[in-house]
């Protein structure tokens, strides 16, 4: 039987054991194999991240592939980047992480790439009907040669190619806070090699993660950071989720500086080389970007959240950047157009380096009073059907404008208000934004009486 919940619109996740479990993730291996032949492609790496079921997993996947025909090139316990750098690196463009992200342990799933395309959404769902279909009704497979196994180390060729490609015009004291995820097997090094006098925080592999939870977007998360920046001399901390591929940054006054303002810096550098480029965020991002980016020549695109998604999305537009509230960045300058937390840390340092005090730089950007992203929980399913139901029937007084890319963004003249449903976890991301207290306070209030409106009793997370 096959928990259907685990296909998400971007990638596979579930409980480990019970929704994922090893022969699961075996007939996914065999679908994903039989997908990359189709695509003109016979290899494809695999890698894992730091969890405890990690390797038995990645073990499953690879067998899966392997009876597929898909000759497997294991990379071992790397980020996700380092997986998709790999793929680039040896001309298949096919890659799965064996990954949970940032969800709790006991979670894992899987991030895919097959020649070159992310799969997310459609590609995913007739993922899941077919391993629905193989695992119900099991038939003897096509008769093809087994695909041959082999590990390979690419983690160094990945530094080097970030230390030819990044430059720090000083030496910066930093600290990494890689929550105890994969990342800290890497980043130590990284930004030793560029140059950085680095203090690590919870750098140490443990996929129970028994420090903090490994998600840089909410700032619970990053209070051992603001302490560890408060009590001694580095200038900026940097943190990453579980599996790499997400970053956050902290100023040595303790100041978090969300992604979307960190966007900002990125987006002026990069048109500063790339004149006219178009960048995209997403709809969870800040109102000052849009202005940010004309500003400097640039053309914005507003995006759905999913890092799959604005994948394709980079693809299908040729922009230059991409970056998400959650704290993904996507370059195509200089970079392969995947989303790396490491290697956006180190453009970002790029930038900061050639100014005498970083935290002052960051903190000039743009800033409005606003929420980080705030979490309604709900049953499994119950979170669409809430949104869906805003989308239908709210009204609220004084908007300018409702956006209904993703969920429902409400922008009004003073600020916006937004209500998603997660394609991760049962839960509707809100955020809100505005000039003022005030009126953060009146469209909170809006977005209260509406979803109190059709949900009675409701407990709201602001």
């Amino acid at each position: 039987m096959v928990d259907r919940s685990i296909f998400k619109a971007y990638d596979i996740r579930g409980v480990v054991g019970s929704a994922l479990s090893i022969p699961v993730v075996r007939a996914i291996g065999r679908e994903l194999g039989a997908r990359a032949r189709a695509a003109g492609t016979n290899v494809a790496v695999v890698g894992r991240d730091g969890r405890l079921s990690g390797p038995e997993l990645s073990g499953a996947l690879a067998e899966g592939l392997r009876d597929a025909g898909v000759s497997v090139l294991d990379v071992g316990m790397v980020t996700t980047p380092i997986v998709y750098y790999a793929a680039e690196l040896f001309g298949s463009g096919t890659g799965v992480a064996v990954t949970g992200s940032h969800n709790p342990p006991d979670y894992n799933g899987l991030k895919m790439v097959i020649a070159g395309d992310a799969l997310h959404g459609d590609a995913i769902r007739s993922l899941g009907d077919a391993v629905v279909a193989a695992m119900a009704s099991p038939s003897p497979s096509a008769s093809v040669p087994l695909g041959s196994l082999r590990s390979e180390s690419v983690v160094d060729r990945y530094i080097d190619r970030i230390v030819g490609d990044v430059r720090l015009a000083r030496p910066m004291r930093i600290v990494l806070d890689c929550g105890n995820g994969v990342a800290g097997a890497v980043a130590p090094e990284l930004f030793r090699r560029l140059g950085c006098e680095v203090q690590e925080l919870f750098c140490e592999v443990d996929g129970t993660f028994p420090n903090h939870h490994p998600d840089p977007a909410h700032p619970e998360n990053l209070q051992d950071l603001v302490r560890c920046l408060a009590s001694g001399s580095a200038e900026i901390g940097l943190a990453f989720d579980g599996d790499g591929d997400r970053l956050g940054v902290v100023t040595k006054s303790g100041e978090i500086v969300y992604p979307d303002r960190q966007l900002m810096l990125l987006a002026e550098e990069v048109l500063s080389r790339n004149p006219g480029a178009q960048i995209i965020y997403d709809v969870k991002c800040t109102r000052n970007l849009d202005p940010w980016i004309r500003a400097r020549g640039g053309e914005p695109l507003m995006s759905r959240t999913g890092h799959s998604l604005i994948k394709a999305r980079l693809k299908e537009t040729g922009a230059a950047l991409a970056g998400e509230m959650s704290g993904h960045f996507f370059f195509r300058d200089r970079w392969y157009g995947f989303d790396d937390g490491l290697y956006a840390g180190a453009r970002l340092l790029e930038i900061l380096s050639r100014h005498a005090d970083s935290g002052a730089i960051l903190e000039a950007l743009p800033d409005s009073p606003s929420t980080p992203e705030l979490h309604l929980e709900t049953a499994e399913g119950e979170n669409f059907a809430l949104v869906d139901a805003l989308r239908a029937g709210a009204r609220f007084e004084g908007a300018s404008r409702t956006i209904l890319i993703d969920g429902i963004r409400v922008e009004y003249p003073d600020g916006f208000g937004l209500a998603r449903a997660s394609n991760t976890t049962p839960v509707v991301v809100l955020r809100f934004e505005a000039d003022s207290a005030q009126a953060l306070a009146r469209i909170q209030g809006q977005f209260r009486a509406a979803i109190q409106a059709l949900r009675p009793g409701v407990v709201l997370p602001f």
